[in-house]
């Protein structure tokens, strides 16, 4: 069943994007993650246009963060105060990079922004976990335990003032830092399409120090604010967000990320990374091969005048 997009202007089958949205919110709730990383490649795969495909994402990110944050508070695994000082900088950063995308998207140049933003940062991002997790797997394959004592050293950022206690992470650590990585995330959710979640967790882990379990509830916590915020921002200054596309997408994404939810308590946290990196580099190579790759249809301005003077 064929769907027209009027936004997109793109006729696409209802049952492809349930498809996909289900999918990203399996993901969502799997690993803690927006799902935009994936989401937003896969509706340009197939044709939608890249200003449309990050504003509408957005929307959907939306959705299916909430789902997974409903799942996680019944475990008690969301803190709620450190995720206010994310969102407090993820406002900050988000509306930043939708000023910035509305001037490139008038100048033309936010197609090429879009692509190379992700090939450099699910490269490098992708690149650092799957070593990491690869590194933890064999050590817990030698000596039967992953531990690798605490995640984080303690280093210059970790002396900034503004201190705050985060009782349900058991941190102490100034309030700064989580507004700085929340304004940094932002800035990608504006440009992207995505929730961030693929740097937000790695820098919550490693930087913060927060426990795993913690990590993923309080990530989508963040997501929902500060994707909310782009939406309604790129909707108002750029017109890109196709509501039609954005509902049957969340449709499949609620569904999704309550079962992701479920799947990822039985799975190890080494295990979960490592995948995960493997997702997010199979995202990039794609959107690098589409960068470098001779397109189908090649047109030639020149060669459409010498051959009209025939």
């Amino acid at each position: 069943m064929n769907l027209y997009l009027p936004i997109a202007e793109l006729s696409v089958n209802a049952f492809l994007l349930l498809s996909m949205g289900g999918a990203v919110g399996f993901l969502s709730g799997l690993f803690g993650v927006g799902g935009g990383f994936l989401m937003t490649p896969l509706l340009i795969f197939i044709g939608v246009p890249p200003a449309v495909a990050v504003g509408t994402e957005a929307n959907q990110i939306v959705a299916s963060s909430v789902s997974g944050v409903i799942a996680h508070m019944r475990r008690r695994n969301v803190d709620f105060k450190m995720g206010f000082f994310l969102t407090i900088g993820g406002f900050i950063g988000s509306s930043a990079g939708v000023i910035l995308f509305t001037f490139l998207n008038k100048l033309g140049q936010v197609d090429l922004l879009i692509s190379l933003s992700y090939v450099v940062f699910l490269g490098t991002v992708g690149s650092l976990m799957l070593f990491e997790s690869l590194r933890s797997i064999i050590r817990l394959r030698k000596t039967g335990t992953a531990s690798r004592g605490k995640l984080h050293q303690h280093n210059w950022l970790h002396g900034l003032p503004f201190k705050v206690r985060f009782r349900r992470s058991r941190l102490y650590v100034s309030a700064l830092l989580p507004i700085i990585i929340g304004i940094f995330v932002g800035v990608l959710a504006a440009i992207m399409g995505v929730g961030g979640g693929f740097i937000m967790v790695p820098a919550m882990i490693y930087i913060l120090g927060m426990p795993t379990a913690v990590v993923v509830g309080t990530s989508l916590f963040q997501i929902i604010f500060v994707t909310a915020n782009v939406t309604l921002l790129q909707a108002i200054n750029n017109q890109t967000v196709d509501i039609l596309l954005a509902l049957i997408l969340l449709t499949g994404a609620v569904i999704g990320a309550q079962i992701g939810t479920k799947m990822g308590t039985r799975l190890r946290a080494e295990y979960l990374r490592g995948l995960l990196a493997g997702i997010v580099l199979a995202a990039c190579s794609k959107m690098g091969w589409d960068l470098v790759a001779t397109p189908e249809d090649v047109y030639s301005i020149s060669e459409g005048l010498a051959g009209g003077g025939h």
